[in-house]
This record gives structure tokens, sequence and C-alpha cells, in this order.
């Protein structure tokens, strides 16, 4: 499939601060569209000028929440070229997501084309400043102008990109973690697994507690015994507990973070000793009381590593490393945005170079 491009006749003006852009807040010049129909397939492929879309107040996604989502970066190096990390894994992952919603899938190999074009159009839009980057979001939505549930005959699937800041304004200091036990974010079976907005709306609600009790982020706990940790709002979540990396396993209802994966697979190749497997909140306060949790931290695209140096269950405060950020994070952290910068060697082929 070709991709029609209409550049844009009147480009925005560029931020000048970028030591202040904030996550999400600006937007480029240009987004991806492309359509699908039924008996027709994926269509229609496009570059165009960001601008508002044009949906019927009837759009099934606004209605049955039909929808899935990917977020990934592009990195600007110190010879000025822009590369990515690991895209082929997004669109991937929004298949399976689109599996679970019943949403056609898309090809990987034309995603990752269409992306590449997107981002050198724009390309003088992702920062100079080393920390931040190129937020990219690829969406598709459910677009029948239908009140009825059933599985929509059209969509649109839009890639958008914004220049961005550090995801959290504190930068790398570590963040303070609420355990939620009165609500719940999803369960096996259902679609915790996915990309879909249904799983953040879920969790709306706990991160609002969490901000009125002056902490970060929420950790969710399993929809069943309520006891078995899962993933933070926006994060998988890892525990080095007397020098193991343990991190929950993924059974369904948790994201298969690519973040996660790879760092997985780094721990693994420094030798260190790594478990995927179920882990519960007592079991975390235990290793707390017994002093063997060394380490906590969050992995995911927007933020790479993110330190937890507080972690609160009901009435129980575990100050975690003495609020700093340890050892192992700081590596992690390192090694990855290495690599996603280009200051050290891609020795995984990870790095997806944008040519031209």
């Amino acid at each position: 499939m070709d991709i029609r491009v209409e550049l844009t006749k009147n480009p925005k003006a560029k931020p000048t601060d970028e030591s202040n852009l904030g996550f999400g807040h600006v937007f480029t010049d240009h987004m991806f569209i492309m359509n699908y129909d039924k008996g027709q397939g994926w269509h229609d492929a496009r570059i165009v000028p960001y601008a508002p879309l044009e949906l019927s107040p009837a759009a099934m996604c606004l209605h049955y929440a039909q929808e899935v989502f990917e977020g990934l970066k592009a990195y600007r190096t110190a010879d000025g070229s822009v590369q990515m990390f690991r895209p082929e894994e997004n669109f991937k992952r929004l298949n399976i997501s689109n599996q679970r919603l019943v949403i056609p899938e898309v090809d990987v190999d034309f995603c990752i084309k269409a992306l590449d074009k997107l981002v050198s159009i724009d390309k003088d839009w992702v920062p100079h400043t080393d920390g931040a980057s190129l937020y990219i979001r690829p969406f598709i939505i459910a677009v029948d102008p239908f009140l009825g549930v059933r599985p929509a005959d059209s969509y649109m699937f839009i890639i958008i990109l914004s220049p961005s800041g550090a995801y959290y304004s504190t930068g790398l200091n570590p963040v303070g973690i609420y355990v939620e036990s009165n609500y719940v974010r999803a369960v096996r079976g259902g679609m915790g697994f996915t990309k879909t907005g249904g799983n953040y709306a879920a969790s709306l609600i706990g991160q609002d507690e969490a901000h009125k009790q002056d902490y970060s982020q929420v950790l969710w706990l399993d929809g069943v015994e309520r006891k078995y940790i899962e993933e933070v709002g926006a994060m998988n979540i890892f525990f080095i507990i007397d020098g193991e990396i343990v991190t929950p396993e993924l059974q369904g209802s948790i994201l298969s973070g690519i973040t996660r994966k790879s760092v997985l697979e780094l721990c693994k190749s420094w030798g260190m000793k790594v478990s995927e497997k179920r882990i519960s909140i007592q079991e975390v306060a235990d290793a707390y009381d017994a002093g063997k949790l060394n380490e906590v931290f969050g992995t995911g695209t927007a933020a790479v590593i993110s330190p937890v140096g507080k972690l609160k269950w009901g009435d129980k405060v575990m100050i975690i490393n003495d609020n700093k950020i340890g050892e192992v994070s700081q590596k992690i952290y390192d090694t990855m945005t290495g690599m996603q910068y280009g200051k050290l060697e891609d020795k995984f082929g990870w790095i997806h170079k944008l040519e031209g």
C-alpha cells in the first residue's frame, strides 16, 4: 500500500525550551491515518496535517470502548540522527490487543514503514536535549455510527507524535507507591494483558486515592484473592529481594511490557538471578521486615525506569533503600537510555535507526 503525503501549509512553532516540555502536551505538524472497512480491509494510508478528527457522535468507540493503543519513543543521538527502541515489538503487541478486542490486525512491517515516514517528515521535532524524546502514540478506534454492541465494521488507525521531557517532573528521584486494596484493575480472562483505554479508566479511582495520600502511582493486586502483586498504573513492577530480581509473571491480567521484557533480557545477560513468578504483597512486606528488600522499581516506555522509594500497604509504610535509587536500578537505567540515545553499543539488536 502506498502512503499519500499532504504536508501542512501552516507549520507550528517548535518548542524553544526543551527543558520544560512536560509529557503529552505538545504535538507535531503531521499524523498518520489509515482506514479499515469490512470487505475492503485496511486502505487509504496517508500522512496529513495534525488536526481534529471528524467523528459521528454515535461512533462506537465513544460508547463501547472498542479501541487499542501503543506507546514508544524516537530519540536523537549525539550525531543528530534519530532512532527508535524495538518498534516491531509495539506493533506485535498492538495485534495482541487487536485480537482480544476483535479489531482487524495490522501489518507490522507496513506500520514500521509508515512510522518511519511520519517521523522522517517531523524529525525536526525530535528534541535535542538529553533525556527528552519524541513520544509516539499509535492507536485504533472503532468509528461505525451505530448504537449497538458488536464489533465494528469500520476503524481508523492513527499515529500522533509528541515531543516530551521526563515522564515524572522529579526525574529519576524515587517515587511513592500506594497499594490499592479496595478496587481491582483487571482479572484473568479479561483485558488486563491488552493496551486499551478501559484498563486505564478502571485504574483512575485508585490513582485518585493515591494522589490524595501524596503518592505518585498505584500498585494493583490480583482481582481474585487481592493479595498477589500485578502492576503499577503505568508500569510493570520489579523487586530485588536478597539479590534476586523478581517480577510478577504474565498470567493474562497484566501488560507484557516491552521495557519489562528488555530489563529481563538485560539482567539475564549480566548473569543476575531473575525470576518471573507470583509474589504476594505479604512476601514483599516480610522481605522488608527481614531487611532483604533491596530495591523496587517500575519499568515502562514513558519513564524507562522509575525507582520506588516508598511503598504504602494499609497502615504499613516501607522506605526502600533510604528513599534513594538503588545500584541495580541505576545501572539498568544508564544502560537502557545509553542504548536508546546511541551512547552505548546495542548488543541485542534493539535499536531501529531512521533512514534518511
